[in-house]
């Protein structure tokens, strides 16, 4: 036992010791910025705020009492199971019930031939740390999906912008890129994609499918808005093409259909990659939650989630009816906006001259919030574009919203 008189000068000793400095964060984070998207939803958080920025279905559409049954369902009858470990794979009475309903909307595929993810946005981080190498070319869409470039960039892949216009992702540039670029994968959201809600054609995907097949890149399709459809008809997925069949990756999601909070959603993807997908994912999370996965697929067993989606179709196009009529009042003459034919997002461009990511101070100073177009560009960004969600608020919200916009243009 050390003395009374030896301790405190030990205590001296060991508080004169410089300290080393701990290991700075890893290198990959530096050229990844937070999301604007996410960044801006903090800003907005106040309740008086009217915000078009997240992409957030309409909370009181949610099914409290189906998804609260299955809950309870699953925990009184299997509880031990649903409360246990589980297969990195994924519960297989929900893979049989997405394979059922992928296979009703055109696409024949087995329960064997998916993957259950901790949302699809973890579908996006599996492949990244399967298919891509440091400095491997990925392309994408000009704008694009925010988090996909998060993802990408964190991958240290190459990033390589494909143009687009009014329909989507051009073929020709699409070609001439791929040729050049020797790219690994394409990603791609064709149907209502984030952030323009633009939808691709037929016959462009089939172009897209094709490229795939000459250059040998694999196609990622990702298709969370697909079902929330208001005008038009459904277009096949470039996944159902025979020419990109075995190398086309699938992915889908329950956040826009169920409840975002569940984070459930799945990969389709041939053996081979899927594969080297379950290896990933037993290295990032063993599984998807066991109990979530349960209570959804109780939940498609007992409930009727067309029905539900069809309420929350009619609602949504009810509520994007709104903003495009409010619009020509509420942002200045010359602007151009898109009016798509589903999904949560409409895409505006303000005349030349406007600043969207300048505006957007003076808009959130009136209570009313969007999200500037920029961030979503790879390539050169259009500073007068800007992404208008309508799902969240209602039809009178909405007017009320675009007549605090209008204010910002004064």
């Amino acid at each position: 036992m050390l003395s009374a008189a030896a301790t405190p000068a030990h205590a001296d000793s060991a508080a004169s010791t410089p300290s080393a400095p701990v290991p700075a964060v890893a290198s990959r984070l530096a050229g990844v910025g937070s999301s604007p998207v996410r960044d801006i939803l903090a800003l907005t958080a106040r309740p008086e705020m009217i915000s078009f920025a997240g992409g957030l279905p309409a909370p009181e559409l949610f099914d409290v009492a189906g998804i609260r049954a299955a809950y309870d369902g699953v925990l009184a009858d299997l509880p031990r199971q649903a409360l246990q470990y589980s297969t990195t794979e994924g519960d297989p009475e929900l893979r049989a019930a997405v394979a059922g309903r992928l296979t009703a909307r055109g696409l024949p595929t087995d329960a064997d031939d998916l993957l259950v993810t901790t949302g699809s946005q973890q579908a996006l981080t599996l492949l990244a740390t399967a298919l891509l190498e440091p400095g491997g070319v990925v392309l994408v869409e000009d704008p694009c999906y925010l988090a996909a470039l998060q993802t990408f960039a964190f991958a240290g892949a190459r990033v390589v912008p494909v143009p687009t216009d009014d329909r989507g992702i051009v073929p020709e540039a699409l070609e001439e890129i791929a040729a050049r670029e020797n790219p690994t994968l394409l990603y791609v959201v064709p149907t209502f994609q984030n952030p323009t809600g633009r939808t691709l054609p037929a016959e462009r995907r089939t172009a897209v499918a094709e490229a795939a097949a000459r250059h040998g890149f694999w196609i990622v399709e990702d298709d969370p808005y697909g079902e929330l459809r208001y005008d038009g008809e459904p277009v096949p997925w470039i996944a159902a093409d025979p020419a990109a069949a075995d190398r086309t990756v699938l992915l889908g999601s329950f956040s826009k259909v169920m409840a975002p909070g569940l984070r459930l959603g799945h990969l389709r993807a041939p053996a081979g990659l899927r594969r080297s997908c379950v290896i990933a994912k037993q290295a990032a999370d063993l599984h998807t939650s066991t109990v979530d996965q349960a209570a959804a697929a109780r939940y498609l067993r007992d409930s009727d989630l067309d029905a539900h989606v069809a309420v929350m179709r009619a609602a949504y196009r009810e509520r994007r009816d709104a903003m495009l009529d409010g619009l020509p009042a509420a942002l200045p003459g010359g602007s151009r906006w898109n009016r798509p034919e589903g999904g949560m997002f409409v895409w505006a461009t303000l005349p030349e001259g406007y600043d969207a990511t300048a505006l957007l101070r003076t808009a959130v100073g009136h209570e009313v919030a969007y999200v500037p177009g920029a961030p979503f560009f790879c390539g050169e960004p259009d500073p007068g574009a800007m992404r208008l969600s309508f799902t969240t608020h209602s039809a009178e919200e909405i007017g009320e919203g675009l007549r605090r916009l209008a204010k910002s243009f004064v």
